[in-house]
């Protein structure tokens, strides 16, 4: 017996530099990975292919790789139950690229892509269970319409992939949920600021004395020019009026009481009366 090329290490290496090739293939619907705890043995699921009677089922498959991988092909069996005439009822699998057709060129990845076509186009001339070849032969419809059963009794999903998670609308702000405008207090609103203290009747108050008190009272002397005691111009030349008499003079008090008018010496200007418009007030 010839020995057997390569080895575990080998088979890890190779299994390693596929699942970095793998990345980059398009596997569309099918799933393909290895078990977390040992690489060499592996899962697949196949979804049933489109207008086939397997269509809508979806298919488990273990994968276990040798170690002599990739000089022996893996060793692949149908977990799921499915009626096909190169497919056991105990999984075994039926396919020349798994037994004579096998190359170390060949991958995990094309021999899963191998046994979704093995279920499009099934091969009656090298069958593993007879007795559904020929039925595959001789009476299509009926084979197809019992492979749809055992499509829904026994491959269809038990639970329904999660509906993604849609979240619900935001509802809309409504008018009462917007800020309200500040109100602002009328004048008529305004309290106004009351002040500490006790109000007296006016006959109870003390007047306000704004002078002094003394005995002694200041007196200043205001004349009141009249238009007569202003200097006259004549000819460019502004010549002063000698009728000084005419001026009358006032006196007030500084006690704030109102004084007689003293009329001047003269009488020319005008008596001890008021003063009349543009009359000038002269305080000495």
């Amino acid at each position: 017996m010839p020995p057997k090329l390569g080895g575990p290490a080998m088979a890890t290496k190779r299994i390693k530099k596929e699942i970095s090739d793998l990345s980059k293939e398009d596997l569309g619907s099918i799933i393909l990975q290895p078990n977390e705890s040992n690489i060499l043995n592996w899962k697949a699921f196949l979804p049933g292919p489109i207008g086939s009677p397997y269509e809508g089922g979806l298919f488990e498959v273990d994968i276990k790789v040798p170690d002599d991988y990739p000089f022996s092909p893996p060793q692949l069996h149908f977990v799921t139950k499915v009626y096909h005439c190169n497919i056991a009822s105990s999984g075994a699998i039926c396919l020349d690229l798994l037994k004579n057709a096998w190359s170390p060129a060949l991958s995990l990845y094309k021999v899963i892509l191998s046994l979704s076509s093995l279920l499009t186009d099934p091969n009656p001339s090298d069958p593993l269970v007879a007795p559904i070849a020929q039925e595959y032969k001789r009476d299509r419809k009926k084979h197809d319409a019992t492979a749809r059963q055992w499509t829904k009794q026994y491959a269809t999903p038990k639970t329904a992939p999660p509906a993604p998670v849609i979240p619900p609308p935001q509802p809309k702000a409504s008018s009462s949920s917007r800020p309200k405008a500040i109100s602002r207090p009328s004048s008529s609103s305004i309290v106004p600021v009351q002040i500490a203290g006790t109000r007296r009747p006016a006959s109870s108050r003390d007047p306000i004395d704004l002078v002094d008190n003394s005995d002694s009272e200041e007196e200043i002397s205001v004349s009141v020019l009249t238009n007569s005691s202003r200097p006259k111009i004549i000819n460019g030349s502004s010549i002063a009026s000698n009728d000084q008499s005419n001026s009358t003079r006032k006196r007030i008090k500084l006690n704030g009481h109102p004084t007689t008018h003293h009329p001047g010496g003269g009488g020319g200007g005008g008596g001890g009366g008021g003063s009349s418009a543009g009359d000038a007030i002269v305080i000495d």
